[in-house]
């Protein structure tokens, strides 16, 4: 266990943060999911801004890596463009 006050407030703040990325990162690969699962190209279009600003944000925060943001970015529009 911790000796000093600042290791074990690094330590509450650490699971804090844990939490709330964990939530936010899963919270994004639904959006992905329901975005793959879209049937109408309509319905697409309206949730590719809010997956890549999701994305964006997760890479910004380093959750995710700035290339597998990108990569998957890429990969969706390619997709919303083909249907």
């Amino acid at each position: 266990m911790a000796n000093h006050k600042s290791a074990i407030k690094r330590i509450r703040a650490n699971a804090t943060k844990r939490l709330r990325n964990r939530y936010q990162a899963k919270t994004t690969r639904t959006f992905i999911k329901r975005l793959r699962n879209a049937v109408s190209k309509e319905e697409a279009q309206a949730l590719l801004p809010k997956v890549t600003s999701m994305l964006d944000r997760l890479a910004k925060k380093n959750v995710i890596h700035k290339n597998k943001a990108a990569n998957n970015k890429s990969k969706l529009t390619k997709f919303v463009n083909a249907l």
